[in-house]
């Protein structure tokens, strides 16, 4: 779904506005998944630089309400990291239309295949992925260990 003032743009990670929303993200895993080392929020500067990923912003009405990043793993692979719409703007597809242009970059950057890490405590993020093609995959990296991981890929 499309909206006439959705505008996704490339964000520098350690800009005010990609802060504020990685911060609303942490806090509401952090609420979901309160045990310890249950929660894996690191992402770099460097692995969202225009060469090996990108940090992306969705502005609805000039708004700041919904990020996405993906960084290369691999030399064919591609993760999606910090997935977030903020909950007053959920459900008007915003998602959806982030999680595309990351694939866009995904593709442009020569990746073959995404791979991502969520949570079985958030059914929505999981509906989201399904719909998008994603298909459960055994946990990798750093979620190997983690029991309330859902891993899942798509090839591109």
């Amino acid at each position: 779904m499309s909206h006439p003032a959705l505008l996704i743009s490339t964000e520098e990670l350690d800009s005010p506005v990609a802060l504020a929303l990685i911060s609303a993200l942490d806090q509401e895993l952090s609420a979901l998944y309160p045990e310890p080392d249950a929660n894996f929020l690191e992402l770099d500067a460097e692995e969202v630089a225009s060469d090996s990923g990108a940090f992306l912003v969705a502005y609805l009405d000039g708004r700041p309400v919904a990020c996405g990043a993906v960084r290369r793993i691999s030399p064919d692979t591609a993760e999606l990291k910090r997935m977030y719409v903020r909950p007053d703007v959920r459900g008007l597809g915003l998602a959806r239309a982030l999680l595309e242009e990351l694939e866009r970059g995904a593709r442009a950057l020569g990746m073959r295949r995404l791979v991502l890490e969520t949570g079985e405590r958030q059914p929505a993020a999981i509906a989201l992925y399904r719909r998008a093609g994603f298909t459960p995959i055994e946990r990798y990296g750093a979620y190997v260990a983690s029991p309330l991981s859902l891993c899942m890929a798509k090839t591109l």
